[in-house]
């Protein structure tokens, strides 16, 4: 019953994971069958080896940072994204081991503040995302973003219906009730089916462009050159239309398994630096190791299993089995893989042993045989899921301590950063960066451990630098 609990308050990522890689090009069905079976083996080795009762599934922002940053905004191939996940899983695993240790002392390094505002920050980024989605957020020529012209919104508007998503999905969650986000995306979903909904922005995008409206420059991946091609060359249809099937097998993945793989000899060349890899890895790396902690030791500590040294039972085994499950989703075809907070559903329902975790990854292969479903579901539904969780992660932002400005600051810049400049990375950078700048300028350098001075250095020289380049680019050249 606690699996069964945890996995309908998380099976959304089975229909928005999907719905958001397609945007960067993936083939839908390769993400649902890489999303299933990455959960399939995170929980499976959770429950098994780690004995704990903690789900896993591709996690929600870094899934959008690959979408809009990383293959959008920069122009980086969705295989060569995929390589990145890869390469920073084999990394989470290797500094994983006991024998290594550097996990835990990377960890403890990191101000505990910054790695709130992290996760607070994430939850902005979704919500942006999700209203976009939804289509009541668009780019205004004057204030950037502004409110859609909504005029009187019909029965069949799809930004009406996402609002009444979110909206019933919150008074769901106010009540307890298990499932409230699928029951809201399919709830929502039947309706707009219904009266054939609009739904705009499921005909953005494709594999090869980004189809966008030409007075809206700002869509991921647009640059104010645009072509008329990339403006009218979509997929997916602007109505939301009922299924041709559930059922289903959605067959192993056609393009996207072992591309990450094959992607690693493109790194250096033409279409994408050493140093712009790099940036896009590190972030993977840095939200993956926060957002596994802080996952791990929240619901670790309301299930008993952290003892009074604030130490998580079987922490090196729950953390392998995070990292084994992004390296699994790397090479079937999907972005990272982490330790989800809803596992805390399961231990409220009495789940306390792996068994719990065993049983939410069974489940996830139901994903398997339900594509036609969830191919189905409208772009206004699945975003309106980006919203609610986003309010779930700021709750962390109440921890953050905002009287003293030396992190407070830092802190900020972190959270708002990420949906200001449509990247996970840039939050991160400039948060450390700022960070180190003001224990320097006030003298306290003394106060900075050997991984914030690292850090701040390394993500310094991402930014500064001789000619149009910047310092990494500059050094990496001379190397090679």
């Amino acid at each position: 019953m606690a699996g069964f609990t945890t996995f309908l308050t998380m099976a959304y990522i089975l229909i928005v994971n999907p719905s958001m890689l397609a945007l960067a090009g993936l083939p839908f069905d390769d993400v649902l069958f890489a999303t299933a079976m990455a959960a399939f083996v995170g929980c499976v080795v959770m429950g098994l080896w780690a004995n704990l009762p903690f789900a896993l599934a591709p996690g929600m922002g870094l899934n959008a940072y690959f979408t809009f940053a990383v293959v959008g905004a920069m122009g980086i191939a969705w295989q060569v994204a995929l390589a990145a996940v890869l390469v920073e899983g084999v990394i989470f695993l290797i500094i994983s081991l006991p024998q290594v240790g550097l996990r835990t002392q990377m960890i403890n390094s990191i101000p505990k503040d910054l790695k709130i505002a992290t996760g607070a920050g994430i939850g902005m980024f979704l919500a942006l995302i999700g209203f976009r989605e939804m289509g009541w957020v668009v780019n205004h020529p004057v204030t950037l973003v502004g409110l859609a012209d909504m005029g009187a919104l019909s029965y069949d508007s799809g930004a009406l219906l996402g609002m009444i998503a979110v909206l019933a999905i919150s008074v769901m969650m106010v009540k307890r009730i298990p499932g409230a986000i699928i029951i809201g995306i399919l709830g929502i979903s039947i309706i707009g089916w219904a009266v054939g909904a609009d739904d705009p922005y499921n005909a953005y995008g494709s594999a090869d462009h980004w189809d966008v409206k030409a007075d809206d420059p700002y869509t991921p991946g647009c640059t104010d050159n645009c072509t008329q091609t990339q403006m009218t060359a979509g997929w997916g249809s602007d109505v939301a239309e009922w299924p041709t099937s559930i059922f289903g097998f959605v067959g192993m993945p056609e393009k996207s398994l072992g591309a990450a793989v094959n992607a690693l000899g493109d790194i250096g060349g033409k279409d994408v630096s050493v140093s712009s890899f790099l940036l896009v890895m590190i972030a993977f790396l840095f939200v993956d190791i926060f957002d596994t902690a802080g996952t791990l030791y929240s619901v670790g500590r309301q299930a008993g299993y952290v003892d009074e040294n604030d130490e998580l039972m079987n922490s090196d085994e729950a953390f392998m089995s995070d990292a084994s499950a992004t390296i699994v989703g790397a090479l079937a075809g999907t972005s990272t893989t982490t330790t989800y907070i809803e596992s805390a559903a399961g231990v409220e329902e009495g789940g306390k042993t792996g068994l719990t975790a065993v049983v939410v990854g069974i489940l996830m292969l139901s994903g398997l045989f339900l594509s036609g479903l969830f191919a189905a579901i409208p772009t206004f539904a699945a975003a309106c899921a980006l919203v609610v969780i986003g309010a779930m992660m700021m709750r962390q932002a109440a921890d953050i301590n905002w009287e003293d400005y030396e992190i407070a600051i830092p802190a900020f810049i972190t959270m708002v950063l990420m949906p200001f400049t449509y990247s996970i990375a840039q939050g991160i950078a400039w948060g450390v960066i700022t960070y180190v700048v003001i224990k320097v300028g006030t003298g306290k350098h003394e106060q900075l451990n050997p991984v914030m001075w690292t850090l701040g250095f390394i993500l310094a020289m991402f930014y500064i630098g001789p000619g149009d380049g910047n310092t990494f680019e500059w050094l990496l050249g001379l190397i090679f």
